[in-house]
């Protein structure tokens, strides 16, 4: 075997002829560069244009038994090449596209949490403000979810007396709040 052919191959041969693997081999160094430059081309980033022109190499030894026309080699490189870099190159759009959503997803969640902590602390701040007798109403009810009935139990006053402080209660909150709209 030929060192840089089967380095290429990697040991997996698809090219069982001596002679046809030392015309891919001779092939292959007249057109080693033109598919880096084909791919450079297209990616603009040096280690991307190595890495596709590599896989082209790979690509081409794995098939070239199966190319009719050998005097034709550069040009079928060329055009595997092309396609390899217009590949990556999509690919690297839709990963950026995906990434760049996901992240402005993030960033749109964090501000809209951030936005809810700050109303939150606004009206914990206000509740907080509230007298004993309305805060423990409004807490019950509002926050707690309790209904009139319970809470009147649980504070052991007349529904009355809840529904009175709930509507105070709110009234108050209305005020405070009105300006952070």
């Amino acid at each position: 075997m030929h060192g840089f052919a089967d380095r290429l191959a990697g040991g997996n041969l698809a090219v069982n002829d001596a002679a046809l693997e030392r015309e891919f081999e001779a092939r292959l160094i007249e057109s080693s560069t033109l598919a880096f430059r084909v791919a450079y081309g297209v990616l603009r980033h040096r280690q991307d244009a190595e890495d596709v022109a590599q896989e082209a190499f790979v690509k081409a030894y794995r098939s070239f038994n199966q190319l009719r026309d050998r005097e034709r080699f550069r040009a079928w490189l060329v055009r595997m090449t092309w396609r390899l870099a217009l590949d990556r190159q999509r690919g690297d759009r839709r990963r950026l596209a995906r990434e760049t959503a996901t992240q402005e997803t993030a960033a749109a969640d964090t501000s809209d949490d951030v936005i809810a902590r700050e109303r939150a602390a606004l009206l914990w701040t206000a509740i907080d403000s509230l007298p004993d007798k309305l805060r423990i109403v409004i807490v019950l009810a509002g926050i707690e979810g309790h209904d009139i009935n319970e809470v009147a139990r649980l504070l052991d006053v007349p529904q009355g007396t809840v529904k009175s402080r709930l509507f105070l209660a709110r009234q108050r909150l209305k005020e405070q709040l009105q300006w952070t709209q």
